[in-house]
């Protein structure tokens, strides 16, 4: 059964661009190792520029994959000269009944 997530990405300064166009790629490449499903991600932006992104993983099992397989890795190692992970709770918008946020196209 797959597992839907949510995870909120701060870009580092001046690296805000690069962060978008990063997660971009992201479902693809893991799409690629056979880690997530067909479901098209979400990707959407902050008023403060963090990124959110929701997508799916095959499996609980595909996310403990994830954490050996070496081209996740190296995506990982890119995200990181990027941005940090936020929780989704630190972002005002999640205090409102209905969060909304601008899409990242």
């Amino acid at each position: 059964m797959g597992r839907i997530v949510i995870v909120a990405y701060k870009p580092k300064p001046g690296k805000a661009e690069a962060l978008k166009e990063l997660t971009k790629t992201h479902v693809p490449r893991l799409k690629k190792e056979g880690l997530v499903t067909d479901r098209k991600a979400v990707i959407m932006e902050t008023a403060d520029g963090t990124i959110i992104e929701v997508f799916e993983w095959l499996s609980a099992d595909a996310i403990q994959q994830a954490h050996s397989n070496p081209a996740v890795h190296q995506m990982w190692a890119e995200y990181a000269e990027v941005c940090d992970y936020v929780p989704l709770n630190s972002l005002s918008e999640t205090g409102n009944m209905f969060a909304d946020f601008t899409p990242v196209d």
